[in-house]
């Protein structure tokens, strides 16, 4: 995500902040080469030039100008000037205790990927211990009941529908079972057109006026760059909102409706889409991001993905064999399916720092991770437990079953063999530390 604008961005600061001494010159070169990445990431004009103005002001000052580090001391003021343009500060739903319901309405228009949203946003919710029921209110879109059931199945959340056409009716059945049956969080699906027009938004006014949501939520296609800052604009003079969701966050590569909400229309961005999985939906925290655009990774979000995919007991007994010796090959395929749950290669190397945007993603060999996890599912798992019984005629077999060589199979249980015992040395001399960075510098 965010590709194209990263690069810009990381070419710009790798040309200033290296220098020991920069003039008003060299602050003009970068903030233009700035001005041109964001007009080319199709940011809002007037808020290009509020930002560029507001950073030549304070970075031709004698604070930059004349300090030890003028060119970090540049690359800060650009920092902090894009996170203040994004919202400054993550603004989380604001929800009611679980003992009253809270109604949370989303609007969109049609493709915005309000559905999956809802189902996503269902899912998360539920994991924070709260007890969702979701209302399929779009009755235009063929089969968005039936997708938003099946969606609602997959994430265990129930789905309430009706046989009706009238969406307020659907939501005053939906309102009158959550209280029925003790739901403290309502997620509403609305209707959406391809464009904006007045019989959609007299229906959504209607159906707002029965939820009485607390949140009121505008799904938008990030992709569609300064058109999802303009629907967000109708949306809010007509219906009323409280925030954005950025779907399709992860493909967007420029970033020109995330850089240009918050200040056209001054609602936050609550979350945005990551992938289509139930769990791609992420808050939206404004430094981080700024940190991301910038080229300076993202570690705090990279530490919280591999928290829910491990946890403390895991991470100790997963220490304790590798220090006697005792990880095997069914670990080892263990890890990998971890690693799959946190997502791509490529999105997790661009929140390391000074990785990001420098990653082609032709050059990650994805293709033998695919190889090693095929091997290790052609082997029995007694196999998996104890590599030293793979032999030749065993190597023979699991090649043949996996569909790869058996030079292949040799490699990964060199590989194997070659990292158990690194590994192995690294939780007994050094401890946790320099396991975690061993394994943040391990292909």
């Amino acid at each position: 995500m965010l590709e194209k604008i990263t690069e810009k961005f990381v070419d710009v600061f790798r040309g200033i902040s290296g220098k020991s001494s920069i003039s008003e010159k060299n602050v003009d070169e970068a903030v233009e080469q700035i001005k041109m990445a964001l007009l080319e990431a199709d940011v809002n004009l007037r808020v290009v030039r509020r930002f560029v103005n507001s950073t030549l002001e304070e970075a031709k000052g004698e604070k930059v100008l004349r300090s030890v580090s003028p060119g970090q001391q540049f690359v800060k003021i650009v920092h902090d000037k894009m996170v203040a343009l994004l919202g400054d500060e993550n603004q989380d739903l604001a929800l009611k205790g679980p003992d009253t319901l809270s109604v949370i309405l989303l609007l969109g228009l049609q493709g915005s990927g309000k559905t999956t949203t809802a189902a996503k946003l269902a899912y998360r919710l539920k994991g924070k211990g709260r007890k969702v029921l979701l209302a399929a209110c779009d009755l235009v879109r063929p089969a968005a009941v039936e997708q938003l059931s099946v969606l609602g199945s997959q994430v265990g959340v129930p789905v309430h529908t009706e046989a009706t056409k009238d969406p307020v009716q659907v939501v005053n059945a939906a309102l009158a079972r959550a209280r029925r049956e003790s739901f403290d969080t309502l997620i509403v699906d609305t209707a959406g057109r391809l464009q904006i027009d007045e019989a959609l938004m007299a229906e959504l006014a209607r159906v707002k006026e029965a939820a009485k949501p607390l949140e009121s939520l505008l799904v938008a296609d990030s992709m569609t760059g300064q058109a999802a800052v303009d629907i967000a604009k109708s949306f809010d003079e007509k219906i009323g909102i409280t925030g954005v969701i950025l779907s399709k966050f992860d493909s967007d590569t420029r970033g020109g409706a995330a850089l240009s909400l918050k200040s056209v229309t001054g609602k936050a961005i609550k979350f945005i889409g990551t992938s289509e999985k139930p769990d791609g939906l992420e808050p939206f925290y404004p430094d981080r991001i700024a940190n991301r655009i910038l080229g300076m990774g993202d570690i705090v979000s990279l530490v919280e993905k591999a928290q829910t995919v491990y946890d403390q007991k895991e991470a100790d007994a997963l220490e304790k064999k590798l220090a006697q010796e005792n990880f095997t090959l069914e670990d080892y395929l263990d890890q990998l399916q971890k690693m799959k749950k946190m997502g791509s290669v490529k999105s997790m190397l661009d929140m390391i720092p000074g990785l990001a945007g420098q990653v082609d993603e032709d050059k990650i060999d994805l293709d033998e991770m695919k190889y090693e996890e095929a091997i290790l599912r052609s082997m029995t798992r007694k196999e998996r437990l104890n590599h030293l019984i793979i032999g030749p005629s065993r190597r023979t077999r699991i090649a043949r079953g996996s569909g790869t060589s058996v030079a292949q199979v040799n490699r990964l249980l060199k590989k194997f063999e070659k990292s158990r015992l690194m590994m192995k040395k690294m939780v007994s001399s050094k401890g946790k530390a320099a396991m975690a960075k061993y394994l943040a510098g391990s292909k």
